[in-house]
């Protein structure tokens, strides 16, 4: 079973939420964020980077940053733009991209399914920034981003959410970025009750998708606070919950996550291809070449494209893991021709997501950046979900979601 709890979000009044969402902490840097929020004190860039409020020379991991993000969400709160809700309630929140359409429930997941591995994890945290986002948690006392979940989907969740869509929604903005995002408060006790008994009956297993370090960060500082109290985990505290989004896997979309990198390791690019062909098969393309199926992958080359198909001994399909395009092209390429093996560290190795388009790929290699450029077919959920209920992990910079949830819609208070 799953517990999936409904909360009093902390939100924008409506003719305030265009100033207030903002997008993710982890998709920009300082300067951007700066630009992005210029003029506009109640942009929520200055709760989940708090940094901008400062010099460029000061150290954006000092502790005054993260008391300067406190400070930022109480004074957005004091001014009225930001309310409390008045009693728990779930949100359904919808995502419109490109014609692509999305939609999952908000609400709050318990930190036990995290440390009892009901909530299942793909992707191992880097200490660094696991320790960054905790902080953010611990000064601010609050969950300011949701994290970005998936659950196999259930009919009777999806018969539900689409009555509560017949009503007027709360929000509906398109961004920037030509993303509409539309939320709708679901206040009905009879709707609140159902959610979260079609959680614990029908939702074995739910699956980080994106948000790796918020997830853990959420739950490991919910178990600091309330060892601090004293407290249980039937207490009904709020630390015994962080907040998601969480979406219907038949949903989503996984992008393709490409590979850059700087140089052939000696090789001329004839005697890279010549190796290339003891695993693939190679064709040469006449345009840009984008994988459609599994084991192919396009690479960009001295201007030229070319389809790579594995060939059928370089992966098990009984390894949920091994069978990964990215590790294919780990295991027949980066490692033995380029020595790269530690995708995380390697300076010579870059990854650009799929939203960039080939383009972006050519322009590394053309502009001599980098000497190669591999494009991959996205995973699938199922291949997700699959590595996940094996508690495997798999390789860095595979999965990349689109669309992006917007920051600030809904708080969590702890």
């Amino acid at each position: 079973m799953s517990i999936f709890k409904p909360f009093k979000a902390t939100r924008p009044q409506v003719d305030k939420v265009k100033n207030v969402a903002c997008r993710p902490y982890d998709v920009l840097n300082r300067s951007e964020a700066k630009a992005d929020s210029a003029g506009n004190p109640d942009s929520f860039y200055h709760v989940i980077k708090p940094e901008i409020d400062f010099d460029d020379a000061h150290n954006p991991y000092d502790e005054s940053v993260y008391k300067k993000g406190r400070e930022n969400y109480e004074r957005l709160k004091d001014s009225g733009v930001l309310l409390e809700e008045s009693k728990e309630c779930f949100y359904v929140y919808q995502l419109i991209m490109d014609g692509h359409k999305q939609t999952g429930l908000v609400g709050c997941c318990a930190i036990d399914d995290y440390f009892e591995n009901n909530i299942k994890k793909h992707e191992l945290t880097r200490p660094d920034k696991e320790e960054d986002r905790k902080n953010h948690v611990r000064y601010g006392k609050i969950n300011a981003e949701p994290v970005f979940f998936s659950y196999p989907h259930v009919k009777q969740i999806d018969t539900l959410v689409e009555e509560v869509k017949l009503a007027a929604p709360t929000y509906d903005v398109i961004t920037d970025d030509g993303i509409q995002h539309t939320l709708w408060v679901v206040s009905a006790d009879d709707h609140i009750n159902s959610i979260e008994t079609y959680f614990a009956a029908d939702v074995p297993s739910i699956y980080v998708a994106d948000g790796h370090h918020r997830t853990a960060a959420g739950a490991l500082v919910g178990q600091e606070f309330r060892e601090k109290a004293g407290g249980s985990r039937t207490d009904g505290n709020r630390y015994n919950y962080f907040m998601a989004v969480v979406f219907p896997d038949n949903q989503l979309k996984i992008i393709d996550y490409n590979r850059v990198v700087k140089d052939l390791n000696g090789l001329s690019e004839g005697e890279l291809i010549s190796k290339l062909d003891t695993s693939f098969l190679i064709e040469e393309m006449s345009g840009q070449y984008r994988p459609e199926a599994l084991h192919t992958i396009g690479m960009y080359l001295g201007s030229k494209w070319y389809k790579l198909t594995a060939k059928s001994d370089t992966y098990d399909d009984n390894d949920p893991v091994g069978v990964l395009d990215v590790t294919i092209l780990s295991k027949q390429v980066l490692e033995p021709l380029f020595d790269i093996v530690d995708l995380r560290r390697d300076k010579r190795i870059d990854f650009v997501g799929g939203i960039r388009g080939l383009g972006e790929l050519e322009k590394r290699v053309n502009s001599g950046e980098m000497k190669v450029a591999f494009a991959m077919h996205p995973v699938s959920m199922k291949q997700l979900i699959d590595i996940s209920d094996a508690d495997l992990i798999m390789p860095p910079k595979v999965t990349w979601f689109e669309a992006k949830l917007r920051s600030g819609l809904f708080v969590h208070e702890l």
